[in-house]
């Protein structure tokens, strides 16, 4: 009877345990970046239910085995040099962003005035300049890819809804830290194309 229990136990295989960290959390490779987590290749410690029901199956983190280290040092080369080329190809769009017509924005007193690049974005407004409706990041990068500059939704930042008539300065946030400004003039449309 106890050779056929030994036998039994030397048959019960063990499966691979995820590390624990110094906290009791589980520890993972990241295989892409995690806002407010951490980079692509740290060692990171999280919670076993994030870990397990969100990392894992989305492909954003491993179990740090050696052979996924391994991986992820190929991974990683191959990554960086596709984040190269696209920084490089957001430089190239801040600067044809750069070369669109000019405005001067008057600065207010004590304030610098600004010469941004520009768009004009017609509307459908009252006599007052009121729009029906607003104008917001859809409509600025549907204006902008309309010349030829590749500017997605996302990457327009307003502080709130576009409901006037005026000029407005918009900060467009491309990625990777490059940032740029153009200034937006909402006019009405004319009353020859309004049915």
């Amino acid at each position: 009877m106890a050779e056929k229990t030994t036998t039994k136990a030397a048959k019960i295989k063990r499966r691979n345990q995820v590390p624990k960290g110094v906290h009791g959390g589980m520890q993972l490779v990241l295989t892409e970046d995690v806002p407010n987590l951490g980079k692509q290749g740290e060692l990171v410690e999280v919670k076993a239910g994030y870990g397990r029901n969100y990392l894992l199956p989305n492909g954003k983190a491993t179990v740090p085995t050696g052979h996924n280290l391994r991986l992820l040092d190929r991974y990683k080369q191959r990554v960086s040099q596709a984040r190269e080329a696209r920084v490089a190809d957001l430089k190239v769009l801040a600067e044809q962003i750069q070369r669109l017509p000019r405005v001067d924005i008057p600065g207010a007193e004590g304030k610098k005035a600004y010469d941004l690049p520009s768009i004009t974005i017609q509307a459908n407004a009252n006599d007052e300049g009121h729009l029906y409706g607003s104008v917001g990041a859809p409509e600025i990068s549907k204006m902008l890819f309309g010349k030829n500059l590749r500017v997605e939704p996302d990457m327009v930042q307003l502080t709130g809804q576009i409901k006037e008539c005026a000029l407005y300065e918009v900060e467009l946030q491309l990625g990777y830290d490059i940032h740029t400004k153009i200034a937006v003039a909402v006019v009405p449309l004319k009353q020859t194309e309004k049915k």
